[in-house]
């Protein structure tokens, strides 16, 4: 059984920045992405940035320039370095792991952690 552990949010004044963490283990198969969400009240999940085996990323634009995405592959670890941080930021961000077998795939979710960022 998959398990994720998110670490890192909290609350931070504009402009300033927190790093989070989540790490996976357990399971089977592969780690195929890492990726980290966003989602605040009223608004639809979204994707704030992914990360593949190969390193390449992705991030969507209101975050370009600001975030950075990175892994540790031994430590099955994903990371988000957010600086320059925004009020419109302030969501629950949730770590998505997709694991993939030899013939499956599946997508895990941690339970979110909280980053609120103040005006």
């Amino acid at each position: 059984q998959v398990q994720l552990v998110e670490s890192g949010g909290g609350l931070v004044q504009a402009g300033g920045s927190l790093r989070l963490s989540c790490v996976a283990s357990g399971g089977r198969g592969s780690i195929s992405t890492m990726g980290w969400y966003r989602q605040a009240p009223g608004n639809q999940r979204e994707l704030v940035a992914v990360i593949t085996n190969g390193d390449r990323t992705d991030y969507a634009d209101s975050v370009k320039g600001r975030f950075t995405i990175s892994r540790d592959s031994a430590k099955n670890t994903v990371y988000l370095q957010m600086n320059s941080l925004k009020p419109e930021d302030t969501a629950v961000y949730y770590c998505n792991v997709v694991l993939t077998g030899l013939t499956w795939s599946r997508e895990y979710w941690g339970q979110g952690t909280q980053v609120t960022v103040s005006s």
